[in-house]
């Protein structure tokens, strides 16, 4: 099961789809397997870049258990149980424990007013979810809602609460003042990941996160980052990153950023088509084009291999 030791790349996963809409399971398989081989400590399934909404039960069963079968124990699997209601939050948490989940990740519900009606909220989430591993994912860009360096440790006294997900933008003072409080004594040391399409990654890194979760299409680069960082190069980690940043870039277009990570991720052999479930965006041609000679510079700068 997850712990609060936990660190690395936890890729977060999207559901492929062959051009009908249907669920291309074989592309599951395909892609489980290339981001173990680049590297990834994780994998989080039916995340926000998951399409979770557009499947049905039976789909997001499917999907799981095919990801988790193929996985076979050696890294664990997060899935996410954001919902309206805490019922069909249950529901997803208790379907995704019994394939073998290791934890699960849940989002604050929009429209939350106060403190403590957001404390109330992730203690009621907890309980909701049972004795599983919990994963906050403190993302306010979509939810609107502030979770205060105070209000996770509060929330970390539940020993239940193994991983932060910061995605607070700006959010680096956060992370430095919830690892200052744990080194003070004044609450657990818990794991933390940051997230945002990596763009920050070597600032979470020397802020304390013990790495990312992310779906950026070239996990390796994050895998190599990390390491790097570690062994304290920071120099070759912030080059070997900014080759990068163009493309991390263009994939955090609002509203575009999937169908561009779906393009890539398809231009890599990861997954067979780079299908949206509708409703979703298409590329035009010239975003396409523009992401394809980001792509070629990346390879030519020797960041990227393609087929």
């Amino acid at each position: 099961m997850l712990t609060r030791n936990a660190k690395g790349v936890f890729v977060i996963a999207p559901t492929p789809f062959l051009p009908d809409g249907a669920l291309d399971l074989a592309s599951a398989d395909r892609m489980t397997d290339a981001f173990l081989a680049a590297g990834a400590s994780g994998l989080t399934l039916l995340g926000v870049m998951g399409e979770a909404p557009k499947l049905d039960q039976e789909e997001a069963i499917s999907f799981v258990k095919r990801v988790i079968n193929r996985v076979a124990g050696r890294v664990p699997v997060v899935v996410g149980a954001s919902a309206p209601g805490f019922a069909s939050m249950r529901a997803v948490a208790r379907g995704a424990l019994d394939l073998g989940a290791a934890g699960i990740m849940v989002a604050p519900a929009p429209g939350l007013k106060g403190d403590d009606a957001v404390q109330s909220y992730i203690m009621q989430a907890m309980d909701a979810v049972g004795d599983a591993p919990f994963v906050l994912q403190d993302f306010p860009q979509l939810t609107g809602i502030h979770i205060g360096a105070g209000m996770v440790a509060r929330a970390a006294a539940d020993p239940r609460l193994v991983m932060l997900k910061a995605e607070d933008y700006p959010g680096l003072d956060k992370l430095s003042a919830i690892r200052k409080m744990e080194t003070e004594g004044k609450m657990p040391r818990i794991s933390i990941l940051g997230g945002n399409g990596g763009q920050f990654l070597p600032e979470e890194l020397s802020r304390g996160a013990d790495g990312i979760m992310t779906g950026y299409a070239f996990p390796e680069m994050l895998a190599q980052v990390i390491a790097l960082m570690a062994a304290g190069k920071r120099d070759a980690a912030q080059d070997a990153f900014d080759l990068h940043l163009p493309l991390i870039r263009s994939e955090l277009q609002p509203g575009l950023g999937l169908a561009i990570r779906k393009h890539v991720l398809a231009r890599r052999g990861i997954i067979a088509h780079a299908a949206l479930r509708a409703p979703g965006p298409k590329l035009s041609s010239e975003t396409t084009a523009e992401i394809d000679y980001l792509l070629s510079r990346l390879q030519a700068r020797g960041g990227a291999k393609l087929p």
